[in-house]
C-alpha cells in the first residue's frame, strides 16, 4: 500500500521467492507463482469490494494503527487492503487459512464477504477458518 522504486520492488520479489525456497517449498510439490501476475486477484477483489461497506473497514484496528502510523488520512489502498486478502484467500476457495493473531480480524472479514456473497448469489465460496499457531 506504500509506493515503491521499481528496482527495490522487483528485489524484494526475489528475495521473498528465496526465502520461501529456503524454508523448504518444493516447487515440484505446489504451485509457486507471483500473484500480482494473476489479474482475476485483482479483479475479484473488486467485486467483492462492491459488496463491502466502508464503515466495516473503517472499523478494522489495522485501518486505524496504521493510518495513525502513516501520519495522514489514509489511502484507499490502505482501507480496502483486506478485501484484497479475502480475495486472495476465496479465489482458490480455501477453507482452511494459516494467520497469526494479527489477522484474526482480517480473515473473519473474508468469512463475512463470502457468507454475504453466497447469500446473495448462491453457494460458491467456502467460509474459511483460521488456523492458528503457538508460534
Amino acid at each position: 500500500t506504500m509506493p515503491k522504486e521499481p528496482a527495490v520492488l522487483r528485489q524484494n520479489i526475489l528475495d521473498t521467492t528465496a526465502a520461501i525456497l529456503a524454508c523448504g517449498i518444493d516447487p515440484k510439490k505446489c504451485f509457486l507463482f507471483r500473484q500480482s501476475l494473476v489479474p482475476e486477484h485483482a479483479e475479484l477483489a473488486w467485486i467483492l469490494g462492491c459488496i463491502t461497506n466502508v464503515p466495516r473497514l473503517l472499523r478494522l484496528p489495522q485501518w486505524k494503527m496504521k493510518r495513525a502510523s502513516q501520519n495522514s488520512e489514509g489511502t484507499v489502498g490502505l482501507l480496502t487492503y483486506p478485501v484484497l486478502q479475502a480475495a486472495d484467500i476465496l479465489l482458490y476457495k480455501s477453507t482452511r487459512v494459516p494467520v497469526g493473531e494479527d489477522q484474526v480480524l482480517h480473515l473473519e472479514l473474508a468469512q463475512d464477504i463470502a457468507q454475504h456473497f453466497n447469500k446473495k448469489y448462491g453457494e460458491f465460496f467456502p467460509v474459511p477458518k483460521a488456523i492458528l499457531s503457538e508460534l
